[in-house]
């Protein structure tokens, strides 16, 4: 009886970890969302000029609609390093930290994962 009593306390403690493990890392600052917003909307050429984004107020109709393809943080920062197909590098546009901004903006205004 003990033992069931020790595993099920064991469950209940992971859960509560893991719980809070995935809050902590989709947690958002708001600075750092309202800097990625402020970039979104004008960065030279801004996203907005290409992207559908509705957080921003971007009606875009070159590049993809945001809101639905819903691209994570991870693949934001990608394509803003390296460019995809017609859209350019940021990477000597913008700081490590500016991309990071812009890239949790996105995620975060999607719904998508940080």
């Amino acid at each position: 009886m003990a033992v069931a009593i020790r595993g099920r306390w064991l469950q209940a403690v992971a859960a509560v970890c893991l719980t809070w493990l995935a809050g902590a890392s989709q947690a958002a600052d708001p600075a750092e969302i309202a800097r990625g917003k402020l970039l979104f909307t004008t960065l030279q050429p801004a996203c907005a000029l290409c992207h559908t984004l509705q957080a921003a107020g971007a009606e875009g109709h070159v590049g993809p609609v945001l809101d639905e393809l819903r691209p994570d943080a991870d693949r934001v920062l990608r394509v803003l390093r390296n460019g995809l197909g017609v859209m350019p590098s940021y990477a000597e546009k913008l700081s490590p930290q500016d991309m990071q901004s812009l890239a949790r903006f996105v995620a975060h205004a999607t719904g998508a994962a940080p």
